[in-house]
């Protein structure tokens, strides 16, 4: 093989198969000299490969772990089995891996083929997710159409509806995607109201990019206003809206667990609860959640907690015990179906 670009590209997919290659075999893979293939070693390190040589009578070569994340070549089986992994990552707003899991999506469909992208559509299509009812889903193509968007500083158009049901068409510049462990969002300078907005990225359709580029512009700082040319941070920004859409909670709760237990079982933005010597813990912290998620949450970290505060949560806890307990009483008295689905 003489063409030297492309015998790289064959050695480093040869590399990337996790074993140990001896030097003579990699030359009659190539059809080159081991001398080419001792060259073409060096010219991968330069290019920042890790390759690491074993000495002796067969001497080989293989590929290890770096200081940093080199490129990588993937087959066909490959770039499908990781696009619908990402996918299914990016479509759910699963805490730790969601803005990563966008990132590489948008990244690797905008190298794909249409054939394997079509494969992978074809896939997530055929398959349905089980998912825990208390997020919502999205569409994959949709996060990284605003993904590539914000990241190429492009002006997007889409369609909107608001909490109300009203459907209205925006133009934005997209500044950056946020997710809070729930819902995803999008903070953008909307162009026909003149200000920031957030949007929740579940209530966005038919997304796509005009092509249009834009310089960003900086977001508001604390306490001022649109048209103030100070720096401000997206997840900051959307909370500081969450705030104004929904009154701020502050929580004072006890549970009767050990705080590593209950952090567990907690959502991170939640905060950690402080252990109170006693066997059990204490949570105090503020968030803009409904009344309604908060009481879930809380019931669902499966272990006895009594709550101080706020009054209206007491007050909804209080409400719902009590629907809870009818509905505990009035148990048996309607013919209850004990067979599941069918196993296949």
């Amino acid at each position: 093989m003489s063409d030297t670009p492309a015998r790289l590209l064959k050695l480093l997919s040869l590399l990337q198969t996790p074993r140990e290659w001896p030097g003579g075999e990699l030359a009659e893979r190539l059809d080159v000299s081991p001398r080419t293939i001792r060259r073409d070693i060096d010219r991968l390190r330069d290019l920042g490969y890790p390759v690491e040589a074993s000495r002796g009578s067969v001497g080989g070569y293989r590929l290890v772990a770096g200081a940093a994340m080199p490129p990588l070549l993937l087959d066909d089986e490959e770039a499908v089995a990781i696009a619908v992994g990402l996918r299914a990552g990016a479509g759910h707003a699963i805490e730790g891996v969601d803005e990563a899991s966008v990132r590489a999506l948008a990244k690797l469909e905008q190298v794909l083929p249409s054939r394997l992208r079509h494969r992978v559509s074809a896939l997530q299509n055929a398959t349905v997710p089980l998912t825990r009812g208390d997020g919502s889903t999205i569409d994959p193509r949709t996060l990284t159409t605003l993904a590539s968007a914000a990241t190429g500083r492009e002006r997007l158009r889409f369609a909107y509806r608001s909490g109300d049901g009203t459907r209205t068409k925006r133009q934005v510049e997209p500044y950056r995607l946020v997710s809070t462990g729930q819902r995803w969002y999008l903070v953008a300078y909307d162009l026909g109201r003149e200000d920031w907005r957030t949007f929740r990225v579940d209530r966005v359709g038919e997304p796509y990019a005009t092509g249009a580029r834009f310089t960003p512009r900086p977001l508001p700082v604390e306490g001022a206003g649109s048209g103030d040319t100070g720096s401000g941070d997206a997840a900051t920004f959307l909370a500081r809206s969450m705030r104004r859409m929904q009154p701020e909670l502050r929580l004072d709760v006890w549970f009767g667990a050990p705080a590593e237990f209950v952090t567990a079982r907690l959502p991170a933005h939640l905060g950690a609860p402080e252990p109170d010597g006693e066997g059990g813990c204490r949570l105090r912290a503020s968030c803009a959640d409904s009344l309604e998620w908060v009481a879930l949450r809380l019931a669902l970290v499966d272990c006895e907690f009594s709550v101080a505060g706020p009054p209206q949560l007491v007050a909804y806890l209080e409400d719902l015990g009590a629907r809870l307990t009818r509905a505990a009483a009035g148990a048996g008295t309607e013919p209850r179906q004990e067979a599941g689905p069918e196993q296949g």
